[in-house]
């Protein structure tokens, strides 16, 4: 019996997660805030893709511009990633960051910024990948 219940409750797992799955959305199906920094920090960008991944708690967005840049918000539309080959806006970057990365790696650039629930990462054109805590304290290196 236990089996069987198990099983029931594997199917009903895997059927809801194919239900989930990314949807093409346009530009104003985008969360206000989502809206607001795109339009804030990329003037001179067009949205190719939006997509709204729709789990069941709280959906994802991902965002791809004209020039490459991807972007990932959150359900509210607040920034969780950006990545870019051409750099990422040095502004998006808290100051504690940018002034750690300047006096230890003066001739890098952003290529990714990742914004975690107790973390924030980078990772600079030279190849090193930096994790800072809440207060913007190095607590991880890897090269």
């Amino acid at each position: 019996m236990k089996k069987i219940v198990l099983f029931a409750i594997g199917i009903c797992a895997v059927s809801i997660m194919a239900s989930c799955r990314e949807k093409p959305v346009s530009f104003d199906q985008l969360p206000g805030a989502a809206q607001s920094f795109i339009s804030t920090y990329y003037t001179d960008q067009t949205v190719t893709v939006a997509t709204k991944d729709d789990d069941l708690i709280r959906p994802d967005y991902d965002v791809r511009l004209s020039n490459g840049t991807e972007l990932e918000f959150d359900y509210a539309g607040e920034l969780k990633k950006v990545s870019s080959r051409e750099g990422v806006l040095e502004e998006l970057i808290p100051d504690g960051i940018r002034k750690y990365v300047a006096s230890h790696y003066p001739k890098a650039g952003y290529r990714e910024y990742e914004v975690g629930k107790r973390t924030y990462e980078v990772k600079l054109t030279n190849g090193m990948e930096l994790k800072f805590n809440t207060n913007f304290i190095l607590i991880e290196i890897d090269d």
